[in-house]
C-alpha cells in the first residue's frame, strides 16, 4: 500500500516510521525537510500524494489542515483515503472530510490518544470519525501504529471523543493539584 505521510513532527514521524518499518511503502513531507528514515522524501503535498492509496496527515492545527487537504485532495488519484490524526475542531475535521469527500476521495478523522511513547511503541488508541468503509479500509494502518481503534461515528465523531477525553483529563489533573495542595495544607 502506498501511503503518502503529511506533518512528521513529534507524534508523526514515530507514526509513519512504523508504517515503513511493517513494510508499507511510505512517502513523506514535512515543512521542516525531516524525514524519517525508512520513508521517500517529497519535496510538496502535491508530490506526496500523486500515486498516494492514503494520505495520512499528522498537523498542528486546523488553519494547516484545511490548507493541505485543499492542495492534497486534487492531486491524489481518484478514490484515495484521506486519514488525518491530529487534533484539530470539530469544525475543521468535518470541513477536512467534506473537501476530500467532494473531490471522490473517503475520509475519517483519527485523533490518538498516548503521546510520544505511544507514536514510538506503536500502541497509540485511534478515536476514528467516519463511514464505515473508510474505516476498514484504514484497519491495516491503524493496526500497526495503535492496539485500539474505537469507531465514534460520522466525521467529526473522532475530534468530539478525543476533545471529550482531553476535558477529562484536564479536570483529573485539575482535581490531582487541588488534592495535593490539600494535603500539604493538612
Amino acid at each position: 500500500m502506498r501511503i503518502a505521510f503529511i506533518g512528521l513532527g513529534n507524534m508523526g514521524a514515530p507514526m509513519a516510521a512504523n508504517l515503513a518499518a511493517a513494510g508499507f511503502d511510505v512517502r513523506g513531507h514535512d515543512v521542516s525537510g525531516v524525514v524519517p528514515e525508512g520513508l521517500v522524501p517529497r519535496g510538496s503535498v502535491a508530490d506526496c500524494v500523486q500515486d498516494a492509496q492514503v494520505v495520512v496527515t499528522m498537523l498542528p492545527d486546523g488553519a494547516i489542515l484545511r490548507r493541505v487537504y485543499a492542495a492534497a485532495v486534487v492531486a491524489a488519484p481518484p478514490g484515495t483515503l484521506f486519514l488525518d490524526c491530529s487534533t484539530v475542531d470539530v469544525a475543521d475535521a468535518r470541513t477536512a472530510a467534506a473537501l476530500a469527500t467532494d473531490a471522490g476521495h473517503l475520509a475519517a478523522d483519527a485523533p490518538v490518544s498516548g503521546g510520544i511513547g505511544g507514536a514510538a511503541a506503536g500502541t497509540l488508541t485511534f478515536m476514528i470519525g467516519g463511514a464505515a468503509a473508510a474505516v476498514d479500509r484504514a484497519a491495516p494502518l491503524l493496526d500497526v501504529m495503535g492496539a485500539r481503534t474505537v469507531h465514534c461515528g460520522a466525521s467529526g465523531a473522532g475530534q468530539a471523543a478525543k476533545l471529550c477525553n482531553n476535558m477529562i483529563l484536564g479536570a483529573t489533573m485539575a482535581a490531582t493539584c487541588e488534592a495535593f495542595v490539600l494535603a500539604d495544607a493538612l
